[in-house]
Parts: C-alpha cells; structure tokens; sequence
C-alpha cells in the first residue's frame, strides 16, 4: 500500500495553476491569507494551500503572520504554505502593499494561468507562477497535521529542473488554449505538490517527529501500510506489531512518538476519514459504510464518528450535501 497516495486521493486533492507574473525590481507582491481568497480561488474547497514557483530572477518571501525569518526565493525554487498562512514577496525586505482582493477569482472568459504583468517598463526581471491545492481538512488529515507553516524546497543542485518542466507545460497548456487544458494544469500541479513532498520527506533531519517522519520508519511505515490497505480488518495492537515486525510496546512507543497518536487512535482516525468520504460522495447504507470501515455494527460506527467528528454520520451528510 502506498500510504501518501492512499491519504492524497482520501482528501481530494486538486490542485490549479493560477497566475503567471512578470515582474521586476522592487517587487511588492502580497498573498493574503486562504481564509480571505480560498473561496474565490477554489470555490467549495474546505482547505486551501497556496503555492509559488520561481522561473527567473529571485526575491525575498516573508511571513505576514508569523515570526519566522524572511528567505531568499531563487530561480528554480518551490514554496508551499500548507496552512494557509499570508505571505509577501519583496525585494526589500519590510516592503508592503495592500492586496487587490478582487484579483483572486476565477475567469468566466478565459483559461487558467491568469496573466499579470506587474512591469511597467516592459524589462521584467522576475518571472513566477501562483497556483492552489484545495483540500479536505476534516474529519482527519495526517498530511496536514505533519507539514509546518512553510515548505521551502530549493532548485536541486544536481540541476533537474522537473518542478520548472512541469510549469512550463503548463503554461503551454494556457497558450495552446487547447480543450481540457484546467485539467491537465490540475494533474501537472498535483504532480509537483508530490514531487515537493517528496524531497521534503528525504531532507527531514534524522530523529524527526511527524506522519511524514514516520514514512522513513520502518516499523511505523509498516504499521501505516496496513492500517490503509486492510482498513476493514478487525486490527489489535497485538496483530499490528505481528505484522510490522516489532514488539506490542516497541511499535506502540516508536508509532507513538512519531506520528503523535497512538496506532489504535491512528487507526480510528483514518477511519473516520474514510467514512467522511463515503458519506460526502455516495449513496452507501450506513451499515454498508461501517463495514467498510471495521465496525462490526451500525450503533458502533455511528457512536465512534459522532465521538471523533462531532456530529452524527447521517447529519454530517446532510450538512455535506447542502454545500455541495
């Protein structure tokens, strides 16, 4: 079971590249925070990630709601901010500009990349594409849980350019204006999302804490391949160590100190997830979506979702539909 994929399909991830910017020197660019434009940008997303990539020329980027340090934004980099937070790109660093809230939404009469030349002098120096990841937040989304406020993956050294690749076919897409272009923009931005996290996963420090962590874990990653790929099975603690390869304690201690739950909670978490996506995207009995999900009966899954979510699963699903 690939355990990533399994969590990226569960929270739908969907992604859309957004704006393609010129621009030059002194750049004042501001992002405001995903709960002033996520719902313009990706309408009925619960959670929205923004993200930016530099082909050309090089800034600074700061957090405008949080104390971390400013960082250099170079040609080939790729930054993510997973909680939504705002940010601003500048080339002197304390710059600021009120954001046009009213840029982000979505043509009616035109594809997507949106084009914005912030160059009055026709000689842009910076050259970066902005783009969006919509995702479910809730019930339960380990990925999210595991990410910091910020993803800075740096231009590989070894020069393969994939993220940049990538981007330019998806600007191609724009100027071809070929029919179904939103959705291969869609795929080819899901695709760099994966790549980003992967790198991401490989440069965690040694000893690190974190669902993401625990992919480098042997035991902890086995544990987590079982959980996802036999969620209906009737595990114990006992069974998951059999199969992981460990002791009940050493997998209850190591799982624990990674992820941040203990496996058994793990496992009712994720599946509560699943059945948010039974309940949001098909008719399915509940009786048939407890089994689905390990319960042995329909009065058991009903208390654990209202116990883990908050709300019955049948008024959860009303609640969903309405939305829609």
């Amino acid at each position: 079971m690939d355990v990533l994929s399994n969590v990226l399909q569960s929270v739908r991830l969907n992604g859309a590249v957004f704006f393609d910017v010129r621009a030059c020197d002194p750049v004042v660019a501001e992002t405001p925070n995903m709960k002033l434009i996520g719902h313009r940008v990706m309408p009925g997303a619960s959670h929205v990630i923004p993200f930016h990539i530099m082909l050309r020329g090089s800034c600074w980027v700061e957090d405008t709601e949080s104390p971390q340090p400013p960082v250099q934004f170079r040609e080939g980099d790729v930054i993510f901010y997973p909680h939504g937070h705002g940010h601003i790109f500048v080339s002197n660093i304390g710059d600021r500009l009120e954001p046009d809230l009213d840029l982000y939404r979505r043509p009616g009469d035109s594809q997507l990349p949106i084009m914005m030349d912030l160059d009055d002098s026709g000689r842009s120096s910076m050259h970066f594409v902005c783009g969006y990841f919509a995702c479910a937040e809730s019930p339960f989304n380990p990925l999210l849980e595991a990410l910091p406020l910020r993803v800075l993956s740096p231009r590989p050294e070894n020069g393969n350019h994939i993220e940049v690749d990538l981007i330019h076919s998806a600007l191609r897409e724009r100027d071809a204006q070929r029919a179904g272009g939103e959705a291969v923009l869609s795929k080819l931005s899901e695709l760099l999302f994966v790549r980003v996290l992967r790198r991401h996963i490989e440069s965690l420090p040694e000893h690190s804490k974190g669902w993401l962590a625990g992919m480098r874990d042997d035991g902890v990653r086995r544990a987590l391949q079982l959980m996802h790929g036999q969620p209906q099975a009737a595990w114990t603690l006992n069974g998951l160590a059999k199969e992981s390869g460990l002791s009940r304690a050493v997998l209850s201690e190591r799982f624990t100190s990674v992820i941040g739950h203990s496996p058994m909670r793990y496992l009712a978490l994720w599946r509560m997830q699943l059945a948010a996506q039974y309940l949001r995207d098909t008719n399915i009995p509940l009786e048939e979506i407890a089994s689905q999900v390990g319960y042995q009966s329909e009065s058991a899954f009903i208390r654990a979702f209202r116990t883990i979510v908050g709300d019955p699963p049948g008024a959860w699903r009303r609640a969903q539909q309405r939305q829609a």
